[in-house]
């Protein structure tokens, strides 16, 4: 279903074919929500089928052909009243997190190496965030232009603010992320020094 709506709200901003909509969904939505190429195009074919979208046949080159959708109201209605409900939070699977509550099986290089992984997937999607946010509220996103063009002046600055709110939410998030990993492997070096001093009192001597 948000795949769906996610491509209702990329068709918002302009027509599109199958492919723009492939490349548009990387460069903005696919940040927020994920979804394989693969699952596009037949995403697309039933939006039309419901009435959600209209397909049109253009020119690709001098012989080709290819279909460029566009929104119809009835997909205008149906976006209208997805945003409208409340949307109830749920709990997430984090194997991670999963894997973290167990780190007693683990050697402490493998847990080192896991929560390494951890911070730095999140140092890099944080970099990504914040770049998209600036990008965002600088109005250099190609696609948010083509969206302003279609609203009203007054309602542009809303536009631009919503979607750079949307962004700092999983800036906060990486943030957090990083600082969890930075924690464990705090923990495992005080675990580390705690049970290095136990051995070494433990010896003849000590």
């Amino acid at each position: 279903m948000s795949l769906r709506m996610a491509l209702l709200a990329l068709l918002a901003a302009q027509p599109m074919t199958g492919f723009d909509a492939m490349r548009q969904f990387d460069a903005s939505v696919g940040y927020l929500w994920q979804a394989p190429h693969t699952q596009i195009y037949p995403e697309l074919r039933k939006l039309e089928v419901a009435g959600l979208v209209q397909g049109q046949e253009v020119p690709r080159g001098e012989h080709a052909r290819k279909r460029r959708y566009s929104l119809t109201e009835a997909g205008r209605e149906q976006l209208r009243a997805w945003v409208e409900e409340v949307e109830e939070p749920r709990r997430e699977r984090d194997p991670t997190r999963l894997k973290a509550a167990y780190f007693e099986w683990a050697s402490p290089q493998a847990a080192r190496a896991q929560l390494e992984a951890h911070a730095r997937y999140h140092r890099d999607a944080l970099a990504s965030y914040e770049k998209q946010r600036e990008d965002i509220l600088a109005r250099r996103v190609p696609l948010l232009l083509a969206r302003l063009e279609r609203t009203p002046p007054g309602e542009q600055d809303g536009v631009v603010e919503f979607k750079a709110f949307a962004y700092s939410g999983f800036i906060a998030r990486a943030r957090a992320e990083v600082e969890w990993a930075q924690e464990g492997l705090r923990l495992l070096d005080r675990l580390h020094k705690e049970r290095s001093e136990g051995e070494a009192a433990e010896q003849p001597g000590a």
